[in-house]
């Protein structure tokens, strides 16, 4: 199974001035804990680091730390997630037929899970990691009031990793990009496409990095685990 990490985050929402993935938690960079999860999964020979230039040598110094068996590979992302992602697929090797896309700020997610997306996207489905909503969700409009309250038991919180047989997930952004879509994540060009996508139930843990009360949270399950 090949992997793609978008590794080209902002720091703004956790108050840093560069690549959040940069940021330390438990005395390693964000990435260095993603990156070592993707090393533990035993389907995954190839993994790809999306990012922008001016990361490109940090990143470099993390994955020379993980001295890595599978190749990882550094990739040259676009302005937008979207366009990154396209470019990672691009510059998958020949023979990939399965791949992952991964945040990298999802530092706490278990090789298990990438394991349990590889297998399943092995068998040629399209799923994602996600987990049940446990709030009342409510619907408001652009002056702050409720118009409606979902049924909580059909909503699912989206996250990473996602994966998808190749090809399709290539056609899926050429037909974006020749319709000018723009989403937030790879699995709604499969909705749009009338495609269908597994929900796989990721572990409450496997939450993104995004402000500095995520580290706190990250420091004490990495506590916890090491």
């Amino acid at each position: 199974m090949h992997l793609l990490i978008a590794a080209a985050g902002s720091g703004r929402r956790m108050g840093a001035s560069g690549n959040k993935l940069l940021l330390e938690v438990a005395g390693r960079p964000v990435l260095a804990w993603t990156l070592e999860a993707a090393l533990a999964c035993p389907a995954i020979r190839w993994i790809g680091i999306v990012g922008q230039p001016v990361d490109a040598e940090a990143v470099a110094a993390i994955v020379a730390a993980a001295a890595p068996k599978p190749p990882v590979r550094w990739i040259l992302g676009g302005a937008s997630r979207q366009e990154s992602v396209r470019r990672g697929l691009a510059a998958l090797p020949a023979e990939a037929g399965g791949v992952l896309i991964h945040d990298g700020a999802r530092a706490l997610v278990e090789p298990e899970l990438l394991e349990r997306c590889a297998v399943a996207v092995a068998e040629g489905r399209a799923v994602i990691a996600a987990t049940p909503v446990t709030d009342t969700i409510k619907q408001v409009d652009g002056e702050g009031r409720i118009t409606a309250t979902p049924d909580r038991s059909q909503l699912w919180a989206a996250q990473t990793p996602q994966g998808f047989p190749v090809e399709q997930l290539r056609q899926a952004h050429a037909t974006a990009s020749d319709l000018g879509w723009s989403v937030t994540d790879d699995a709604a060009l499969f909705e749009r496409l009338g495609l269908t996508v597994q929900v796989l139930e990721a572990p409450p843990s496997n939450i993104k990095l995004t402000t500095p009360f995520d580290l706190t949270v990250a420091e004490a399950v990495l506590a916890s685990r090491h």
